[in-house]
């Protein structure tokens, strides 16, 4: 219940243009079981707005108690978010006693994150857990507790700001991308009733009181409403047909769908499941499903989900028709041997086109399209770093996960541990009763532990002894898998390229990684290898960027074969120049490209020049690549 000196939220019916993030939200509220809503855009899109809008929308959850609206904040303490020891408890009584968290509070209601991808990572593990299960399970201090927590779970997030989990982002029911309208009509619109509800609260809201109690009925009577909606075997067959279509892993997506077309079919008060529903419910459920890669472009190509649809329908034809004559013209072997001709012919004709290898020193071409991209290993600075925002290396945190008391200061007092330090002296000093007795040296420091982001410099052999096709598309393929990582790691990122009279940074240090796969995309490739130049490059890149931001470590990774040429002394070259890279205390990784019968190991060298890891190129993959890297000692 609002108290009277508070101000009238924004009504949900106020809310200019956003229709297919509203419809979002509706629907959610008709069908909880959907999963919630991931709510992506730029800031100044009122997508904070429009969420706590629908508070006021949600029917009752028993007893006459209106569903709660509950906020996690990026910062939040994991005490705070499940729960921990009641310590009134512990003082007054000396019992060990649960009090229950942000979770608890969210049952039957909405979870509401607000830069859900800032969220830490310790933070996103409890969350995707009690998402899973419906419940929140603590063992902790010797209290051991479990409560229901099933809750819509609805997220904003700036994408600019980095990209969320894999398995958070399929934990969404449906995702929506937000953006402000160009319309300058519809712009004047929005700062005008922004406008008139800041000017008085309570008036403006009066105004839309009768919309928005008309959308309370309307979804109350949908959610009463879903269980009774028939969803028809054509209309599952299309939802099936157009995930198999986009190709989504797991069953996640097909489930969703089905509710979310369901929902929405009692949202407009029908009884039964048709294409529109489906098609709705496709463009909601499907965009962030099947976006495999960072950096593939988000949301859903319309003729893609127009020929699925059609696809579902041909086969929900092919379903009526009467099944053809299995002895008659076209089955059996006959068919597959005149087939097989033409297939043999395409696979010998594709060898013959084939391109032959270019490159060579004196050459220089576009890298061309990057070989096959995998999962790269976490490459982890060792020790411990100050913090820097990020889910890479291990750090000292405030608001990460307490890993255990201090009797040294931490970041915080831990309470906890001063209360079962001073337990043990209770007799001794005096205490039959009340209150628990403490002493300066009871008190506890809480150590915390977080991950934090780093800033990941790649060198990038692009020379002539490079070149090769297959090799070149083998290393920028690598890179691409890494600097997929690092998007998802929050890592800062730069690029150097060395090829030719001079190393080139191709991409100065920046969060927004996607802009580096299009530059190593178009970088050119040939001439000679001054692979001093590279580390000299490095250098320049991780002083000047330590005095820029000096919580966040730097991890140098270079992918060459070690070959430097442009000069007869220039293999000496490089060496030194990694020895001078090396004393900035940077951590490194060399991954070794070289290839063929003959190998001069001189990447191998470079590497222990740099007092840092070496991997060969064919062992960067997340199955094989294990405490690689060392920083300085």
């Amino acid at each position: 219940m609002r108290h009277s000196h508070e101000p009238a939220g924004f009504p949900f019916s106020a809310i200019v243009g956003q229709d297919r993030l509203r419809l979002a939200l509706v629907l959610c509220a008709v069908h909880p079981g959907i999963g919630g809503v991931l709510v992506r855009g730029e800031k100044g899109t009122a997508k904070s707005t429009v969420v706590r809008a629908l508070t006021a929308l949600l029917p009752e959850v028993g007893e006459g108690r209106r569903a709660r609206l509950v906020e996690l904040p990026v910062g939040a303490t994991e005490d705070r978010v499940v729960g921990s020891i009641d310590l009134e408890k512990v003082l007054r009584d000396g019992e060990r006693a649960f009090q229950p968290g942000l979770l608890a509070d969210a049952h039957q209601g909405v979870l509401y994150v607000d830069e859900v991808n800032l969220l830490h990572d310790h933070l996103v593990d409890v969350l995707l857990d009690a998402a899973a299960m419906g419940r929140v399970h603590v063992e902790r201090d010797g209290v051991s507790h479990s409560h229901p927590a099933r809750f819509v779970l609805v997220g904003t997030m700036n994408p600019e700001e980095g990209e969320l989990r894999p398995q958070l982002l399929d934990r969404f029911g449906l995702a929506v991308d937000v953006a402000a309208s160009r319309d300058v009509d519809v712009r004047m619109q929005v700062v005008r009733r922004r406008l008139d509800y800041e000017r008085d609260p309570d008036g403006f809201a009066a105004r839309y009181a009768g919309q928005d109690a008309e959308l309370a009925r309307r979804i109350a009577d949908a959610r009463a409403a879903v269980d009774g909606v028939e969803l028809s075997d054509t209309e599952l067959r299309r939802i099936a047909s157009v995930c198999a279509a986009f190709d989504v892993e797991g069953m996640r997506a097909d489930l969703v769908l089905a509710r979310t077309a369901t929902a929405h079919a009692a949202w407009r008060g029908a009884d039964a499941v048709t294409e529109e529903d489906v098609r709705i419910a496709a463009e909601l459920t499907l965009p962030h499903r099947r976006r495999r890669d960072p950096f593939d472009e988000p949301g859903l190509d319309p003729q893609q989900l127009d020929d699925a649809m059609d696809q579902a329908d041909a086969d929900a034809r092919a379903q009526d028709e009467p099944d053809p004559d299995p002895d008659g013209p076209g089955s059996g072997e006959s068919s597959a041997e005149a087939d097989a001709p033409a297939a043999n012919s395409k696979s010998e004709s594709n060898e013959q086109d084939s391109p032959a290898p270019a490159g060579g020193p004196g050459s220089e071409r576009k890298a061309g399209a990057p070989g096959p991209q995998f999962r790269a290993r976490l490459l982890e600075i060792p020790g411990l770093g100050d913090g820097a925002p990020g889910r890479r290396s291990r750090s000292r945190s405030t608001r990460g996960r307490t890993v255990r008391s201090s009797t040294e200061p931490g970041t915080g007092l831990h309470l906890v541990g001063t209360l079962f330090a001073a337990a043990e002296h209770q007799t001794a000093r005096g205490r039959v009763g009340g209150p628990m007795r403490l002493a300066p040296g009871d008190i506890r420091g809480a150590v915390r532990e977080g991950r934090e982001g780093n800033l990941v410099v790649f060198v990038v052999d692009a020379s002539g002894s490079m070149a090769a096709r297959d090799r070149l598309s083998a290393v920028t393929g690598a890179v691409v898998s890494l600097l997929r990582d690092a998007y998802q790691r929050r890592d800062k990122v730069a690029v150097i390229t060395a090829r030719g009279k001079d190393a080139e940074l191709v991409l100065p240090p920046t969060s927004s990684v996607d802009v580096a796969v299009r530059r190593l995309r178009a970088m050119r490739t040939g001439g000679r290898t001054p692979l001093a130049a590279g580390f000299l490059k490095a250098r320049d890149v991780v002083v000047r960027e330590r005095v820029r931001d000096p919580r966040r470590r730097a991890l140098v990774v270079a992918l060459t074969d070690g070959r430097a040429t442009g000069a007869k002394d220039a293999v000496a070259r490089a060496r030194q120049a990694a020895g001078m890279l090396a004393d900035t205390r940077a951590a490194s990784i060399v991954v070794d490209c070289e290839t063929g019968m003959v190998r001069l190991g001189l990447a191998a060298d470079l590497a222990r020049d740099l007092r840092g890891g070496y991997v060969r190129l064919a062992e960067l993959s997340a199955q094989q690549v294990a405490g690689v890297v060392r920083a300085v000692a």
